[in-house]
């Protein structure tokens, strides 16, 4: 039967959740104490970075707007910060930027914050100290988008129904992230079960805004994890993408997005949108850092069939392949018609001259670049999709058979009593999908049936034409604009998600420069199947020859945020319930802003003594919530359900 919670005294907001994940690390960065002056007598005294982490508490946390991941693997390694101060500070920003602050809009990109983050980095500073390193990510802060299973919190989905839903173990691609030493640091928001990939608007955390504009739409369905690491939340974050849902978000907010070829990252232990077109991938502001992730990702599961071929296809040097010259030689096919679209649609003629500045870049860095005839007679013909008709019950196959716990009213709601479907967690409302969304979803048979089989052999038939379409033109690449127009408040998508993912092909979205209204825009380029080694590595090229990410000046390092006051209790709660019934654009932005390069000009920067107040703020905070005893991790009676 499934569990039920035990109840619990509640903070709201991020500063609330921020303060109970530092006073859960308190016990941990005591025990790391200890251990250090125990290591003293083997010569890792008081002066080694664990030990000043827990003696010297508060201190000075990194800035971290502009850090990659690399960067920030390289720092801990060498000793030039901790991951606790690491986590700290990214915590503080999730606090300052996340919930509304007075006047200023929130940008609601995380729905849950990892109480344990600073225990859990404490712990791997002590690891360090005593020579125990995990892998290449080891006391890294990174986040995920909530339909990727966390054993340590819940799951929603965007569903504010399964707040409480909990599943047993985590997601593969998790669990390979914290085998690499990462920090789960938070959980999150995404357009309720990935539907929407214009926007991201949940009924668990409402709507995401995008930090180039407060006013613009963050694309979907990963919005979430685009705006945490475009504001500098984490230095890289995972999203799914079953057609634009990473390429998207990544495009509109100064991103890369990176979708690998389907099958060599595992889908095993993410709430599905359509198995047949999901496809797990890294949210980085470099390509070398989703190269990073790739070496960590990538790999056969026998948890997930589709990736059977994954380790005959991936490749353990992601990041060596990665050279400035990648794109000498290779032959480069533009898909010309994607620059027509509708002429009145908003950023059109500006994007359309910012990815033609691309395409004479590549050519700059040694490519051959040809028009090719991919029409949009194949694209939406020849290439179908073998999804979208297999949602309801994929989402249904995942809550019977993955081991977790829920409230037990939920599954109550509709019969059979006793197993959690997508039709109870609709009758349960309240829901961001419309009534339309719903009756598609619940009005779709069970698979498999004679049309779905259908579908699937004419999407695999397109498959393998895009393969021979390749060959056939000897292409190394596509090249596309991500988007052909730029973010609006109710409209930030991707125009030609089709091709990558009907088809399975890696795709990968980089920045390509601002429109006059500060827009981002994105390049896309797409390869042959299995071939993401290469692809990362044009897109590198490219990359590195042109810089064209700046961070956006609405969320700058916390000195222009110190005075942030925590919002009161239950505005979170009340303010995601508002937004997921609120059809219309994001409110316009209340951080005085000029219109264009002010949104991606001007970081702040961060003094040591700003950051000293900020750290010491946040470790009282975190001290009061111990005093008053709030501050136990979630646990759970019973057995498991499901």
């Amino acid at each position: 039967m499934p569990a039920r919670r035990r109840p619990r005294t509640r903070i709201s907001g991020a500063c609330g959740r921020v303060a109970r994940a530092l006073a859960a690390g308190a016990l941990a960065t005591a025990l790391a104490t200890a251990l250090a002056l125990a290591l003293g007598g083997i010569g890792i005294g008081l002066g080694s970075p664990v030990a000043r982490a827990a003696t010297d508490a508060p201190v000075t946390a990194p800035a971290v707007v502009g850090l990659t991941l690399a960067d920030a693997a390289a720092l801990l390694s060498s000793g030039g910060t901790t991951s606790v101060e690491l986590t700290r500070a990214y915590l503080a920003r999730i606090a300052a930027y996340d919930d509304p602050q007075g006047d200023r809009k929130g940008l609601k990109a995380v729905i849950t914050v990892n109480d344990e983050a600073l225990a859990t980095a404490a712990e791997r500073d002590a690891e360090r100290a005593a020579g125990t390193v995990r892998g290449p990510l080891h006391g890294v802060p990174v986040v995920v988008k909530d339909n990727l299973a966390t054993a340590d919190m819940p799951t929603t989905a965007g569903s504010a129904v399964l707040r409480d839903y909990r599943t047993a173990d985590d997601a593969t691609v998790v669990a390979r992230l914290r085998a690499a030493g990462a920090i789960i640091l938070a959980k999150t928001n995404m357009s309720e079960f990935a539907w929407h990939g214009t926007h991201t608007l949940s009924s668990a955390r409402g709507r995401t805004a995008n930090p180039y504009d407060l006013s613009w739409s963050a694309s979907g369905s990963s919005g979430g994890t685009g705006a945490a690491v475009a504001a500098a939340y984490a230095p890289a974050g995972l999203g799914t993408d079953s057609c634009g849902s990473v390429l998207g978000p990544a495009a509109h907010q100064s991103l890369v997005g990176f979708r690998p070829t389907m099958g060599l990252t595992s889908t095993a232990g993410v709430v599905p949108l359509s198995p047949r077109q999901d496809v797990v991938g890294p949210m980085t502001t470099t390509v070398a850092d989703a190269a990073l992730l790739m070496e960590v990702l990538a790999g056969r599961d026998p948890a997930d069939p589709l990736t059977e071929v994954a380790d005959a296809q991936r490749t353990d040097a992601y990041v060596a392949g990665l050279r400035p010259d990648a794109l000498a030689g290779k032959r480069i096919g533009v898909v010309r018609w994607s620059f027509e679209e509708d002429p009145e649609k908003p950023g059109l003629a500006e994007t359309t001259a910012l990815i033609e500045q691309a395409v004479r870049d590549l050519e700059a860095q040694g490519a051959e670049v040809v028009e090719v005839p991919l029409t949009r007679e194949f694209v939406e013909g020849t290439l179908q999709s073998g999804g979208w008709m297999d949602m309801r019950p994929s989402i249904d196959r995942f809550l019977r058979e993955t081991p977790a716990t829920w409230p037990a009213r939920v599954a109550a709601r509709t019969a059979p009593a006793d197993v959690l479907t997508f039709s109870d967690v609709m009758a349960d409302r309240p829901s961001a999908l419309t009534d339309g969304d719903i009756a598609h979803f619940l009005g779709q048979r069970d698979i498999p049936h004679p049309d779905y089989e259908t579908a699937i052999a004419e999407q695999d038939a397109g498959r393998a034409a895009m393969d021979a379409f390749f060959v056939e033109h000897g292409i190394d690449a596509l090249a596309m604009p991500t988007s052909a127009t730029s973010a609006t408040p109710a409209w930030a998508g991707t125009t030609f998600c089709d091709i990558g993912a009907n088809t399975g092909i890696p795709s990968i979205s980089v920045p390509a420069g601002f429109t006059s209204t500060g827009a981002p825009v994105g390049l896309e380029l797409a390869a042959p199947r299995s071939r993401d080694g290469d692809l990362l590595a044009m897109a590198h090229a490219y990359e590195r020859a042109t810089m064209n990410r700046v961070a956006p000046a609405s969320t700058p390092e916390l000195a222009a945020a110190a005075d942030a006051q925590p919002p009161a209790p239950g505005e979170r709660e009340e303010a995601a319930a508002e937004d997921a019934t609120d059809p219309g654009p994001a409110s316009p932005a209340s951080v005085p802003q000029a219109a264009g390069a002010a949104r991606i000009a001007g970081v702040g920067v961060n003094t040591l003594a700003q950051n000293a107040v900020i750290a010491a703020g946040l470790a009282l905070a975190g001290a009061a919530v111990v005093a008053v005893g709030v501050l136990r991790r979630r646990r759970w009676a019973g057995g498991r359900a499901g």
